[in-house]
């Protein structure tokens, strides 16, 4: 059983590497190919059917590139296709996904408090949730909608907001951003394996064949390419998230992953803009400036944290075991969370403290003040779908003690 329970766990490691490796891959190469898209610039020389040119230096030398719209009038000897950044991406990340939430789903996906579900529906909803939202993108883009790109961004944005509700509503805080990152990155990767290569194929074998290519094909594929663009940055966010309960383990969590989303289109829009030498448009990052306070307020609701800077008062864990509030909470915390934050955790399936946190006497319990404070008291991320039944009652007396220790250190 411990040979075992090391060998999974070098396992989820190994996987969650290759997916950090071959997400900056595909979304290094995204963010190049846009910027020399818009980078392009018109010349009277090009060749026939070239749309544009840019000149880079990188390395010691120099590079000149030039773009055809639909296809040169001749196959090249040689092609790079930019594809399995894309793939490997989201292979990789679907299986860190059964590793980490399908196989502890009843730690990591479900929350009984939230939706009392066995851990088999709850993986059935997983798997049918990524597959019905990319059907459902596909028919909305091919539908009479789809001919508006920025009236079917806006569409695709409610649909995005209506996930991110509908996750919330079903699995742990958690797993729903997990999810709801999994959802975008399924339509991201889809559209590269469904539509744009599809497309790139059918024009080289036109080329092969003799034949003019459609520009049609390069019009689509350039649609959903679009589409790929603004939504890379809120997946990075989500894929991060799970390090930050205030994100997703709060009252308004939804609301919060809504504002990401408008996030990322601000982010990029400041980055299509420089690249296509348009300007650069400032007001997009006091837009994001602005979104980022109300979500971290929103982290904060319904009370609004007393203002101490936590991180000037941690070091100093004696006030927290002096506080008043200190043996009521070490007693709560022997009961919910001792099982796993333990030398010999009797958590099944936990061999070892998580992130080696121990809560086991009252010296560890205040010198884990503020990670008992953020992770259980002004969010639900610990207990792990609640699994020790911790009440509202409890993390109130979580955040109580807190920060009546850290006010009383400033009135000393």
């Amino acid at each position: 059983m411990y040979e075992y329970a090391i060998a999974w766990e070098w396992l989820s490691f190994a996987v969650r590497w290759l997916h950090v490796i071959t997400a900056i891959a595909w979304i290094g190469s995204s963010f190049y190919f846009i910027a020399l898209d818009l980078g392009l610039v018109k010349r009277d020389h090009l060749p026939v059917g070239a749309y544009g040119e840019e000149w880079q230096v990188h390395g010691g030398g120099f590079y000149h590139i030039q773009k055809y719209l639909v296809a040169p009038a001749m196959m090249p000897e040689h092609l790079t296709w930019f594809k399995w950044e894309a793939y490997t991406t989201w292979l990789s990340g679907f299986a860190l996904l059964c590793l980490v939430y399908y196989g502890g789903a009843d730690l990591f996906l479900v929350d009984r408090h939230v939706l009392d579900i066995s851990s088999t529906t709850a993986v059935l909803i997983s798997l049918a949730s990524l597959a019905i939202g990319w059907i459902f993108y596909d028919l909305l883009c091919k539908s009479p909608l789809g001919r508006n790109t920025w009236v079917l961004m806006g569409i695709l944005y409610v649909a995005l907001v209506a996930m991110a509700w509908g996750y919330t509503q079903v699995f742990s805080g958690r797993a729903a951003f997990l999810h709801l990152g999994a959802f975008t990155a399924t339509i991201m990767s889809a559209n590269v394996f469904f539509i744009i290569m599809p497309n790139q194929r059918v024009v080289v074998a036109d080329l092969i064949a003799g034949r003019t290519p459609d520009p049609k094909y390069g019009v689509i594929a350039k649609q959903r390419s679009l589409h790929n663009n603004y939504l890379t940055l809120p997946v990075i966010f989500f894929m991060l998230s799970n390090h930050y309960p205030l994100a997703f383990a709060t009252a308004f969590n939804w609301i919060i992953a809504a504002l990401v989303f408008l996030m990322g289109v601000t982010i990029r829009h400041w980055f299509n803009t420089t690249h296509a030498r348009k300007g650069r448009p400032t007001w997009t990052w006091i837009v994001t400036l602005i979104l980022f306070i109300v979500i971290m307020w929103l982290s904060t609701v319904p009370k609004v944290l007393t203002g101490t800077d936590t991180a000037q008062v941690a070091p100093a864990f004696e006030r927290f075991a002096a506080n008043a509030h200190f043996p009521a909470v070490t007693e709560m915390i022997s009961t919910r969370c001792s099982m796993c934050h333990a030398a010999e955790p009797v958590y099944e399936g936990i061999n070892r403290a998580p992130k080696g946190v121990i809560l086991e006497n009252g010296a560890e319990i205040a010198a884990h003040a503020r990670e008992i404070y953020i992770q259980a008291g002004r969010s639900h991320a610990m207990p792990p779908g609640n699994i020790t039944e911790m009440t509202a009652e409890e993390r109130q007396l979580l955040a109580v003690w807190f920060e009546s220790a850290a006010v009383e250190s400033q009135t000393r």
